[in-house]
């Protein structure tokens, strides 16, 4: 079960017991040094433990002499000059590594001489609650660390000159932490407990906040001609959804931007089964749809000022005796044909029904995939940046600076016609894969043949959705890896 935090925003606030959190940047004083530390113990710890304030380093005094605090904390920054608004969400998760078994705690935040803003306080108590999410629900035993009781929360008083400013950007930063938290919970949560139908039942659930949801049964699928989707989907005794769900925040007769995502709920491979080891992380194959509900969350959650449109594929992909066949030729809902060359490559057979019905419904100003589509861009990439391909060079660069505010970073891959002949099929249009070599690319182009001339972009965020490297402001399998970077874009670059 995730720490909770209860918070207070202050202008000033003198502790009485619990920890006080002392920021310092690199060169210069610790915030509220005058109020938790009147006998100067600080200097002394500072140089016998030669802190430097180093970036996310601390200095830690249990008992300090004369403090009203039980233990301080003195939390560095680095350099100053160098600070990002995504240090501050990094500066909060430190501080949250630090705070187990704490009942309370006081936080000083504006160091002196840095322009300490509402919002990076906001970011700050963000990041503290990013970095206490944990998924142990299904334990029926917890380790015994000190960790507090289940439901109570410490509550965290953030002193800041900036409290009105502050407790506004909370509101906002409170509906991207519980779309982040959505969508790690679904990429955590077992197969045999998520199917498409759970799935679904999900995503119903923003109904509450605003979002309207439709539900696409197979029968209606079946009649849209999505064949290609329904292909995946027939070994499983699961039947398969496709969930769309629109917030309607902007203007009445405004074109949506539309995010579509693959939502492959448990993945064996189907006939071209997968090794069974590392089978069980298969799973977490519908995290590109995870981040898409997550984004819808957050996006009713702050009342954002603009239409969009979210819509995710979900189905399982097993081997059973009505599974699909290596060989198999399926018609997709364009009426483009696809020889089935691999099972294994199911994700793009989910996207490009639902690309080509979210393009021709919804007519969007732009189009977002995300997908754990391929263990290709991993080779490529490994698990520091998601894989961006896109027709659009504007969107791309929407796209990559949004990546960089937030961190979730994006890598630009290569699109051309070169690549595209490598899935033409001597039997049908085209085949679900061109082969080993370039295979992140490859699947890219067949996305790109269901888009038309619609800005897209496809993400491929196998490396990063699930199984990503630990920080500061993730301590989780399921990262939630998106949510936040699709909706800096949508408040950079479409909101009005």
């Amino acid at each position: 079960m995730s720490m909770k935090f209860e918070f207070t925003f202050a202008k000033s606030h003198r502790p009485a017991g619990g920890v006080a959190v002392l920021l310092k940047a690199a060169a210069g004083q610790a915030a509220g040094a005058d109020v938790a530390d009147p006998e100067g113990v600080l200097a002394k710890a500072t140089k016998v433990k030669k802190f430097s304030g180093k970036a996310f380093s601390t200095l830690d005094i249990i008992a300090p002499h004369g403090s009203p605090a039980d233990r301080i904390i003195v939390l560095g920054l680095g350099d100053a000059d160098a600070l990002t608004d995504h240090d501050w969400l990094k500066a909060g998760g430190a501080t949250a590594a630090k705070l187990r078994g704490a009942d309370k705690a006081t936080i000083f935040i504006d160091v002196p001489d840095l322009d300490v803003t509402g919002k990076a306080a906001a970011d700050f108590a963000l990041g503290m609650e990013m970095n206490a999410y944990s998924f142990d629900g299904y334990k029926t035993k917890k380790a015994d660390d000190d960790a507090k009781p289940a439901g109570k929360p410490v509550k965290v008083t953030i002193v800041t000159g900036t409290v009105i400013a502050a407790k506004k950007a909370f509101a906002t930063a409170q509906a991207v932490g519980e779309g982040v938290f959505l969508a790690r919970d679904l990429v955590n949560e077992p197969a045999n407990v998520l199917g498409p139908l759970e799935f679904a039942a999900k995503a119903k659930e923003l109904e509450k906040l605003g979002v309207e949801v439709e539900i696409l049964t197979e029968k209606e699928m079946r009649k849209l001609g999505m064949g290609a989707l329904l292909g995946v989907a027939q070994g499983s005794t699961r039947p398969p959804r496709l969930v769309v769900m629109q917030w309607k925040g902007g203007k009445p007769k405004g074109r949506p931007v539309a995010f579509v995502g693959k939502g492959v709920v448990f993945d064996s491979g189907g006939i071209s089964i997968k090794p069974a080891a590392g089978m069980e992380e298969m799973k977490g194959d519908m995290g590109g749809a995870a981040a898409v509900t997550g984004l819808m969350h957050v996006l009713a959650a702050r009342h954002a000022k603009v239409n969009v449109v979210g819509i995710i594929g979900l189905v399982e992909n097993m081997p059973d005796g009505s599974a699909q066949r290596p060989g198999d030729i399926v018609t997709s809902m364009s009426g483009q044909t696809i020889e089935v060359i691999n099972t294994d490559a199911e994700g793009r057979l989910v996207l490009c029904d639902a690309l080509w019905y979210c393009n021709d419904r919804f007519k969007p100003q732009a189009i977002i995939d995300l997908a754990t589509l391929t263990g290709a861009i991993m080779v490529a990439l490994a698990t520091h940046h998601a894989g961006l391909f896109s027709n659009d060079d504007r969107l791309a660069g929407q796209l990559l600076a949004a990546g960089i505010a937030t961190q979730e970073r994006l890598w630009r891959m290569p699109l051309g016609k070169e690549y595209d002949k490598m899935i033409d099929s001597k039997f049908a249009d085209m085949k679900n894969t061109g082969g080993r070599h370039g295979g992140a690319i490859t699947a890219a182009q067949f996305l790109k043949r269901f888009v038309g001339d619609t800005p897209w972009a496809h993400l491929d965020v196998a490396g990063t959705a699930m199984g990503s490297p630990t920080d500061e402001v993730n301590q989780s399998w399921g990262s939630g890896f998106g949510v936040r970077l699709l909706d800096e874009l949508v408040h950079a670059s479409y909101e009005s």
